[in-house]
């Protein structure tokens, strides 16, 4: 009877649309609202960026609701920048989500934003200027993934060609050392850089992801497992490719969800690399995913 399959009973819990899939909809839906209203028909340009936009004047104003809503405009001239915030959103956000949660996920994201504004409208405040986009944000959100799991692989296709695997915390301390020497030779001194770069604001949102871990996520129940040692798990290796795990509370649907990121990095590996590339706890974490997933 259909009645005693588990997906066509009223009870049977049903996936929601996760956080990372809302956060990506408001980025590109405010993006594609942002050309509608800025087109012929409407020339809401300037009222817009006035409106929403982080500004001197505005927050001499008090319009402090900017620190969270600049991050849903970007620049109509340039959709690399749209792309680039939406691409970075979707790769960190993914291999995060699992590891903490849906809702630590949103904070980090916004409080990036915010603490980005701040502290680009410090250095800015008697150069003046505009800031726009969700960049930040998604800088907090790596530098988090790099403190929780360092080694983490992503694996790319470089001109969508040639495949490279990069670890996380090489990402992270590379566009760490990029904007601070950006920020020291141009925008310190008032000068603007290419494609309205803001190294501080994103070095802003870098400072709150590594805040967030350091001083907020061990408080709210996040704990960090131990890397264990090779003596006992093998040979140095294999220890070194084992990552930080991170041990937070998750539901049930969360944990299969984090069992699926990390089933879909294993076999990203071995697509990049071949089957033999695979660890001895790799290989028993597809084994034992392979059976967990398998159940109804």
């Amino acid at each position: 009877m259909l009645s005693d399959r588990p997906y066509m009973r009223n009870d049977y819990p049903r996936e929601r649309t996760s956080v990372l899939t809302w956060m990506l909809a408001a980025v590109l839906g405010a993006f594609a609202l942002e050309l509608a209203l800025v087109s012929p028909w409407f020339r809401a340009s300037d009222q817009l960026m006035r409106g929403i936009a982080v500004t001197i004047p505005g927050l001499s104003s008090g319009w402090l609701w900017t620190l969270v809503t600049h991050g849903l405009l970007h620049s109509q001239d340039n959709l690399f920048h749209v792309v680039v915030v939406a691409a970075g959103l979707f790769l960190v956000g993914r291999e995060l989500e699992p590891l903490i949660g849906q809702r630590r996920l949103g904070v980090v994201f916004v409080g990036s934003l915010m603490f980005g504004a701040v502290m680009w409208a410090a250095v800015n405040w008697s150069h003046g200027g505009l800031l726009i986009g969700g960049m930040a944000g998604v800088y907090g959100l790596l530098v988090l993934l790099a403190a929780l799991q360092p080694n983490r692989e992503f694996s790319l296709l470089l001109f969508f060609f040639f495949p490279i695997t990069l670890r996380v915390k090489h990402v992270a301390l590379a566009l760490l050392t990029l904007d601070l020497a950006a920020f020291a030779a141009f925008e310190v001194l008032g000068q603007k850089l290419p494609l309205d770069y803001t190294p501080s604001a994103h070095l802003g949102g870098m400072m709150f992801g590594w805040i967030y871990f350091r001083y907020l996520y061990r408080r709210e129940g996040g704990t960090v497992k131990p890397r264990r040692t090779s003596s006992s798990i093998g040979t140095a290796e294999e220890a070194a490719d084992r990552e930080v795990e991170v041990a937070a509370p998750l539901s049930p649907l969360e944990r299969r969800a984090h069992l699926r990121a990390e089933v879909d990095r294993i076999l990203d590996k071995i697509n990049s690399h071949g089957l033999g590339s695979l660890t001895l706890d790799e290989k028993r974490r597809l084994d034992e995913a392979k059976e967990t997933l398998g159940r109804r």
